[in-house]
């Protein structure tokens, strides 16, 4: 079973969903998209199989987004793709890939419905925030 997680080490919200895959006992592999990107037919599936728009998979903050004039709706899907792809800091993170689907995991949290093991013990966020118990009961 491979667990897939396209990852940004400098993101909180990547750093925490990357450990609650580790929570779970599975160890993923990590694709630091930044540096290796997805190719057109992966990115394009990773988006369909979340159920997102390519609209939707674009991230704004801290990306040449407003730069690239990306807000212009006018762009086809094709064209968002091509920014996407020259300028990977535009794919917002993390998105998780399993073999129960794929999502943009934000919150991090999300990322626990898609993984096929239970969570193995209490975690908490980088910013204290509990998200499963000691019970190993999911709060959020």
């Amino acid at each position: 079973m491979t667990v897939i997680i396209y990852h940004n080490p400098k993101c909180g919200t990547s750093r925490n969903t990357l450990a609650l895959i580790r929570n779970a006992g599975i160890e993923p592999k990590v694709v630091e998209y930044l540096t290796a990107p997805p190719d057109r037919a992966t990115l394009t599936s990773l988006i369909a199989r979340a159920g997102l728009s390519v609209r939707e998979a674009l991230r704004e903050k801290g990306t040449p987004y407003a730069e690239l004039g990306l807000g212009d709706t006018s762009l086809t899907d094709e064209q968002l793709l091509d920014a996407m792809l020259a300028h990977p800091i535009l794919i917002n993170r993390p998105f998780v890939d399993t073999p129960k689907g794929a999502r943009l995991c934000r919150p991090s949290e999300l990322v626990i419905d898609l993984l096929p093991e239970p969570q193995k013990g209490p975690f908490a966020k980088e910013d204290g925030e509990v998200v499963i118990d000691e019970a190993g009961k999911r709060l959020l």
